[in-house]
């Protein structure tokens, strides 16, 4: 099962995804439920195909995904590996009739893992959750380039590098904003937020964009490797399950 919310011109704009057609309706039925409840409005799709919804993630952008992890031909956590390789800012939250699968949703920075038959009490906690953080606007980290200023929400910024007397910030969308300056400047300002860690002398990384994490370094969701320092891997580790598990938890 699949759930997607996104910014629509009325609002949120939910896409509802499973093979199962009962399912399907059983979740649009409280989706429904949900809005006459609350008075809010929210614009859906339904989908009966992850092939359909790949194609249309790719070409909207939407803030949540929610996925079966059983699903015909690309499973659930497949579609979100997918997914995480061009959108790294959306949550996903997995539907699955057995916990057996929870460990493995933490590899995607999942939000949330409800077991089937959805409780209406889990499910209306879920979409007002979302629907009032789609209403907020994102923290963004204010860089001055060479040409701009620019604003970049934190939750876009997947590695800063610095070489020589230049900054690099690696977005999750592929593009790289070139700043002057010295790693030291921005440690006050991304290291006391959680999800940054200082992993090399030379790089900074959202621990949220990772995939791997080894003591030989680790993995992007971009494809980029990077180095991490042996000093440093032991409290890394550590502080990488904890901010996991606590995200796992509710928080942020």
């Amino acid at each position: 099962m699949v759930l997607l919310l996104a910014k629509g011109s009325a609002g949120v704009y939910l896409a509802v995804c499973d093979d199962n057609k009962e399912d399907l309706n059983s979740i649009i039925s409280l989706v429904d439920m949900w809005q006459v409840e609350h008075g809010a409005t929210l614009s859906r799709r339904a989908f009966q195909s992850t092939v359909e919804l790949l194609e249309s993630a790719r070409q909207e952008r939407f803030t949540v995904y929610m996925l079966d992890v059983m699903m015909p031909g690309m499973d659930g956590l497949e579609t979100a590996r997918e997914i995480r390789r061009f959108d790294d800012a959306a949550e996903i939250v997995f539907f699955s009739t057995s916990p057996g699968f929870a460990y493995e949703s933490y590899r995607v920075r999942a939000l949330n893992y409800l077991l089937k038959p959805v409780e209406q009490r889990a499910l209306f906690g879920l979409l007002g959750q979302l629907y009032l953080r789609e209403q907020q606007n994102p923290e963004a980290l204010t860089l001055k380039t060479s040409t701009t200023i620019v604003r970049v929400p934190y939750a876009q910024i997947s590695f800063v590098e610095v070489i020589g007397k230049h900054l690099y910030f690696h977005l999750t969308d592929g593009n790289i904003r070139e700043v002057a300056g010295a790693l030291k400047n921005f440690e006050a300002i991304l290291l006391p937020r959680p999800e940054f860690m200082r992993v090399h002398r030379s790089y900074i990384v959202n621990m949220f964009q990772v995939e791997e994490l080894s003591s030989s370094g680790l993995r992007t969701f971009q494809g980029d490797s990077l180095p991490v320092s042996r000093l440093f891997y032991p409290q890394i580790q550590k502080d990488y399950m904890a901010l996991l598990f606590e995200r796992k938890g509710g928080g942020k």
